[in-house]
């Protein structure tokens, strides 16, 4: 299969359970549920979910085993979203071309959604967990979800963000930042589908490695967008980081510097996944497309 259609295979089947899982019944929650549901289906890229289900498919049979972790990573991940974008945080108006939940819903009923989603993918997770005789890898993947997400990951480098604004900060301080807000919960998804999959140990470090150049690469390039994108392409406004004074890989090292950087941490994922060969074609394509988007 060619990397679109592999592409839009993935995407499709996320969507389809994510709406299953979304599929409730009007009652008095009913405002929670459409605002969720709002910035979840808000056209998302679905790169977590997919890294999980590319991930899975190097070591297992049956993708639908996967799918339970990789549904609730981008649950997650769009909470994150929800959260970022308040008044408190970022403060921003429009997220993927569409104005933000608390835009439309209020702060009030957008902070109750990010946590709706939050409290939803730990719901989907353990009930999938307890559905299994052997519980082990589950109850692992769960582990390692909430790790990449909780305060040692994904909230550690956001506070550590939000203390840096207004400041000059080193290149170490910065790079904690990216490898705990942005590329941990990009680990976690390879790491969980090898996990599920029946991976061997060293196959889940390798996936880590991997998870770890690729959500740096991710990030790098977000940096470089913000000065150089195309505001109607991204979905949002350019610039922000520098109206916040924040430190970014652009700033502290250039567009030129920051671009060879995510060329060589592309180069150290490819050098990871050549020994599946064939398999790992996608998520090959994948760390290319990604490395390309838009610059």
């Amino acid at each position: 299969m060619i990397f679109k259609d592999q592409l839009n295979n993935y995407i499709e089947l996320v969507n389809a359970q994510l709406s299953s899982y979304l599929d409730y019944e009007k009652g008095h929650n009913n405002k929670l549920i459409e605002s969720m549901k709002y910035s979840l289906f808000a056209g998302g890229k679905r790169l977590r979910p997919i890294l999980a289900l590319a991930s899975y498919d190097l070591f297992g049979k049956d993708i639908h085993e996967v799918m339970p972790y990789a549904c609730a990573l981008e649950m997650i991940h769009t909470y994150s979203l929800i959260h970022d974008d308040l008044p408190a945080m970022d403060n921003d108006d429009y997220r993927r071309g569409k104005l933000t939940n608390h835009k439309i819903y209020g702060e009030g009923i957008a902070i109750l959604a990010g946590d709706g989603l939050l409290n939803y993918s730990f719901e989907i997770m353990l009930d999938n967990a307890l559905k299994h005789k052997d519980m082990y890898s589950h109850i692992r993947s769960i582990k390692e979800i909430a790790n990449s997400a909780g305060i040692n990951g994904m909230i550690g480098g956001q506070i550590v963000d939000l203390e840096s604004e207004n400041k000059a900060i080193k290149e170490e301080t910065l790079n904690y930042i990216h490898m705990n807000k942005t590329a941990a919960l990009i680990t976690a998804p390879l790491k969980v589908g090898a996990i599920i999959g029946g991976a061997r140990e060293e196959d889940i470090k390798c996936m880590e490695e991997i998870g770890l150049n690729l959500g740096l690469a991710f990030q790098i390039t977000d940096d470089i967008l913000d000065v150089i994108g195309d505001e109607s392409k991204l979905g949002k406004s350019i610039g922000s980081d520098m109206e916040k004074h924040k430190s970014t890989y652009a700033s502290l090292f250039g567009i030129e510097s920051s671009i060879e950087r995510v060329e060589e941490l592309t180069d150290n994922v490819n050098s990871l996944l050549k020994p599946y060969s064939d398999k790992s074609n996608f998520l090959l394509e994948l760390s290319n497309y990604l490395m390309k988007r838009e610059f």
